[in-house]
C-alpha cells in the first residue's frame, strides 16, 4: 500500500471517529460525556483537516497520486 493510500484510508478512519463522536455526543445524558464527546470530536476534526491537506499536498508534489 502507497503512502497515500495509507493517508487517504486514514482520512476515511478520522471522519468515522469524528461522525460517532458527533452522535455520542448527541445522545449522551451526562453533561460531561457530552463536552468531553465534543471536544473530542473538535480535535478529530482538526486532524481531518490536516490530513485533507496533507492529501492535497501530496497531490500537488507527486505526479503519481494526481488521478487518485
Amino acid at each position: 500500500m502507497t503512502t497515500f493510500s495509507n493517508v487517504k484510508q486514514c482520512l476515511s478512519t478520522i471522519k468515522g471517529i469524528e461522525a460517532q463522536l458527533s452522535t455520542l455526543a448527541l445522545q449522551s445524558q451526562d453533561h460531561n460525556a457530552q463536552n468531553a464527546f465534543h471536544e473530542s470530536m473538535l480535535i478529530m476534526g482538526e486532524v481531518k483537516n490536516d490530513l485533507q491537506n496533507r492529501s492535497r499536498e501530496m497531490k500537488l508534489e507527486e505526479p503519481q497520486y494526481k488521478n487518485s
